[in-house]
């Protein structure tokens, strides 16, 4: 099977019936689909660079949805999560959410409930592509600044006004001024708080968060 290059939902399900129904209804929506019949078989196929949603069936035998959904993170994997429960899963359903699944739906579910929670899964997840993009070309211009730059602009973040700068640099006013011009100019920003909402913008999101929510 050739390797998913957009936007996929992976469905994990040891029920044949549950997979080909879910696989039918999620093509007919427009959605790429590949079905696993089981965790262990998901975690051999898995590839860190698929981008997607697993929806998973939270109680199957040997690796069950939750034990999959903690292999993943160790693995380091950011696919978002929708757990499958039975009624009498949901507890099951509701650990999988506190260790970070994105929603549980209970069985028998509607069908236009499960096509909205994708939607927005993938809405979600193209936002948050697009903001890491946007953070990595800001850094790349960050990396252009030279040296005293970079100084001036890390002393201009912290709040320090010009004379401040100035003497801890062991410059004059005036060049802080000609650098700060510079550092705006390259950034394409035109005022001190454009100028702090770009660096911030351009710094590394903690690990953990950035996941769609």
């Amino acid at each position: 099977m050739a390797e998913p290059e957009e936007w996929t939902v992976f469905v994990v399900d040891d029920d044949a019936p549950v997979r080909d129904s879910l696989a039918f209804l999620l093509q007919a929506a427009g959605f790429p689909v590949r079905t696993f019949a089981s965790g262990e078989a998901f975690l051999q196929a898995w590839r860190p660079h698929w981008r997607g949603c697993l929806l998973t069936d939270v109680r199957m035998p040997g690796l069950d949805g939750l034990g999959l959904q903690q292999a993943l993170a160790q693995r380091g994997a950011d696919l978002p999560v929708i757990v499958m429960s039975g009624h009498g899963d949901i507890p099951l359903a509701v650990r999988a959410m506190k260790n970070g699944a994105q929603d549980f739906l209970e069985k028998p579910f509607d069908d236009a409930v499960l096509l909205e929670r994708l939607n927005q899964c993938r809405a979600a997840d193209e936002s948050r592509r697009q903001a890491a993009r946007q953070r990595e070309a800001r850094r790349r211009i960050l990396e252009r600044l030279t040296p005293r730059e970079r100084q001036v602009l890390d002393c201009l973040v912290e709040g320090k006004p010009n004379k401040i700068i100035a003497a801890e640099l062991g410059i004059s006013p005036r060049t802080v001024e000609v650098h700060r011009a510079r550092v705006m100019e390259k950034l394409g920003v035109r005022s001190l708080p454009e100028l702090v909402r770009f660096v911030l913008s351009a710094a590394p999101v903690p690990q953990g968060e950035g996941v769609p929510t």
